[in-house]
């Protein structure tokens, strides 16, 4: 039983939303949603308290983990590149081709380097790794592999880059230089995104508290990598788990425990409290 955590520096008196990365903060390091979150999420619902899973994973992938509450939450894919509700994209940020075609010639030089193209609803890539294709179908579990970019169906939302290392050390020096460009956002242990300068999971969540009539302050929001800092930052409620990255476990209000022990769901017990 997960109780007797109390957070003295938050107001969770008013919070209207919840905002919670997936991996390294919702889910488990098995990559699970727990029994007690759907507990939790179904009092949130019912207080009239919105959830958002804010995520660089694709939307195909991200409902699999949240099917039974899939209808009653928002999602933010892909780094804030996409945003869905109810199975409606409500708002997609595309790359355009010629910057993805760049990229993928650019990496033909790093072969280490596994490309990920990602779209609405399928994912591509050119590699030929078993253990990468492996590890893809966790996170893209829609995905094609392909020969030529000609075969890309859909319009791009984001470039992903694995390293089986490190993504900050192995991947980030060989992509910074877009930075002028693109986002560029180390999103995990191996990873590291390419998105449009307009995309991030803060500015798509700004555009939820827009449509909601939301205010910062009535947020709530989780994170545990640099792909989360443009969220955390928006709101005085901000939330590092204790695996989380130096720098976001700094510049949160509060770090809670570990997503193996229940740290997003330790301080959802104690916003329902109030």
């Amino acid at each position: 039983m997960v109780s007797g955590f109390f957070f003295p520096i938050m107001n969770l008196s008013n919070i209207k939303m919840v905002v919670s990365d997936m991996d390294g903060t919702l889910l488990n390091s098995k990559h699970e949603v727990s029994p007690l979150f759907l507990e939790l999420h179904d009092q949130l619902h019912k207080r009239g308290i919105r959830f958002v899973a804010a995520s660089g994973r694709q939307y195909p992938s991200m409902i699999v983990k949240l099917t039974e509450i899939g209808e009653k939450m928002s999602f933010i894919a892909e780094n804030g590149a996409l945003i869905v509700e109810n199975e409606e994209i409500i708002h997609a940020q595309e790359l355009q081709i010629h910057i993805v075609k760049e990229v993928l010639n650019t990496l033909k030089s790093h072969p280490e380097i596994e490309p990920v193209v990602c779209c609405a609803n399928q994912a591509y890539t050119p590699s030929k790794n078993p253990k990468f294709i492996q590890i893809l179908e966790e996170y893209y579990s829609s995905h094609q592999t392909i020969k030529d970019i000609k075969e890309i169906q859909h319009n791009p939302l984001k470039v992903a880059l694995y390293h089986p290392i490190s993504g900050e050390r192995n991947i980030y020096p060989a992509v910074k230089e877009y930075d002028k460009e693109l986002q560029v956002k180390i999103s995990g242990d191996y990873w590291v995104d390419l998105s449009h300068k307009e995309a991030n999971k803060g500015v798509a969540l700004q555009k939820l508290l827009d449509h909601y009539n939301i205010d910062r302050s009535e947020i709530l929001v989780f994170g545990d990598y640099l792909n989360d800092i443009e969220m955390l930052r928006m709101t005085p409620n901000s939330v590092a788990m204790g695996n989380a990255h130096p720098e976001i476990k700094a510049m949160a209000t509060l770090v809670t425990e570990s997503h193996d022990n229940f740290g997003v769901e330790k301080v959802l017990q104690e916003l329902l409290k109030h």
